[in-house]
């Protein structure tokens, strides 16, 4: 345990911190299950939820912008694959 003050008050800032990134992770992760078990029109609005919350999670600084770019990429993909198949 930190002894001095600022160590104090940076651990308690790191631990609130943790929390928004870990509930912003979280839903990146949920957007991005529900655009892969979405078809139809159900996955294009999906995937802007998606964008939207991805876009979020950069703007925060939880995830890196390329690796949102990525994960944009591969969802509209999808998404795509499912709308061709319905």
């Amino acid at each position: 345990m930190p002894q001095h003050e600022s160590s104090k008050k940076r651990l308690r800032k790191t631990e609130k911190q943790n929390a928004r990134n870990r509930a912003t992770r979280s839903q990146v992760n949920t957007a991005t299950k529900k655009v892969m078990a979405a078809v139809g029109e159900a996955a294009a609005t999906a995937l802007e939820n998606a964008y939207s919350v991805l876009d979020k999670a950069v703007k925060r600084g939880v995830i890196h912008a390329n690796k949102a770019a990525n994960q944009k990429s591969r969802l509209a993909k999808k998404a795509a694959a499912t709308a061709v198949k319905a």
